[in-house]
């Protein structure tokens, strides 16, 4: 019976797949590593799609040529023939009818209850996504560590670095940051900071590993700390405005879904992005926390399934997917 479908979130540390039947029961789940091909290649990132989605099937005890719709989001693919290249092979090798969309998209469908509205990821990197009614995308941030990435994980850690090693050298004020950071790593002393940031093979995902501690004495009291998170929110609220401004949709309440795990964990990040965004004269809402992006993808495969429309769809809430911040 192809009466089955299949979601995958292809990030750059996971890939995570779920297999649901025609009445959207998740029924199996499976992940494996990075998917993302420009982190990866893209031979080992369709690799890894691949095993995510045998393990889905296995789990489900659902043979993978009775999955009838797949929907794919993988992270870094925007451009149409990017799309175009991987519809081609996901059709040889998922499914007949296949949708592939970046990963901001499929966290709109987790999140908006009618499937538009503005996406923030906001974990080791940063990105914002938006969609309007009639499936019109605008993209904001998702530079890169090295030029972009404002109000992200690495770029908390690295402003708490330097708010850090001012402090030690009595160029800037005093702050608990460097004693937490000097015993999250195991340093005696800050001049060990250079070794450890220069030498030691240090990744993005590495650095970004700090941001919790700068969230934890933010909301502790520490005023470096603080200010760090600040600057943070009003980045991410410039990201998410920019988006909005170019869908046209700035002059209406406006769904807005987070995930990363910057949202997931820290509320006081989640504040200081709201705020901002009223100070601009944004209004999102409602605001929803995603936990697991895929299951957006599961909803627009649910969708082809049914004769829908994938990317212009309005369709109702998905069941159980979606967690709401109440204000």
């Amino acid at each position: 019976m192809n009466n089955f479908v299949i979601g995958i979130d292809a990030g750059a540390t996971h890939t995570r797949a779920r297999v649901a039947n025609e009445h959207g029961e998740m029924i199996g789940a499976g992940e494996a590593g990075a998917g993302n091909p420009h982190a990866r290649g893209i031979e080992a990132a369709q690799n890894e799609i691949l095993t995510a989605i045998q393990r889905a099937c296995d789990d489900a005890r659902v043979a993978k040529q009775d999955i009838a719709a797949a929907c794919l989001g993988i992270a870094g693919v925007g451009r149409a023939d990017e799309r175009a290249v991987w519809t081609t092979w996901a059709q040889e090798y998922i499914a007949p009818r296949v949708e592939i969309l970046n990963d901001g998209e499929i966290v709109i469908a987790a999140g908006s209850p009618e499937n538009w509205g503005v996406a923030l990821i906001a974990g080791t990197g940063s990105s914002a996504w938006g969609k309007s009614r009639d499936g019109t995308l605008a993209r904001a941030g998702g530079w890169g560590y090295l030029i972009g990435d404002e109000g992200s994980g690495f770029d908390l850690a690295r402003g708490a670095l330097r708010a850090a090693t001012q402090a030690a050298d009595g160029r800037g004020e005093s702050t608990r940051l460097l004693d937490a950071i000097l015993e999250f790593w195991n340093l005696r002393e800050p001049m060990e900071l250079i070794a450890r940031v220069y030498r030691s093979g240090l990744k993005p995902g590495d650095m970004a590993q700090l941001a919790p501690i700068v969230l934890r004495l933010a909301a502790e009291g520490d005023a470096i700390a603080q200010a760090l998170v600040m600057n943070a929110g009003e980045s991410l609220a410039v990201a998410i405005g920019a988006v909005a401004r170019a869908l046209k949709i700035e002059n209406e309440k406006i769904p807005l879904a987070l995930t990363g795990g910057l949202f997931l964990e820290a509320e006081t990040l989640r504040a200081q992005l709201l705020a901002a965004a009223r100070m601009r004269g944004f209004i999102f809402e409602p605001v929803t926390l995603v936990h697991e992006p895929v299951n957006g993808a599961v909803r627009i495969a649910l969708e082809m399934l049914r004769g829908q429309p994938a990317r212009h769809k309005q369709a109702g809430e998905p069941p159980a997917l979606r967690k709401r911040i109440e204000k």
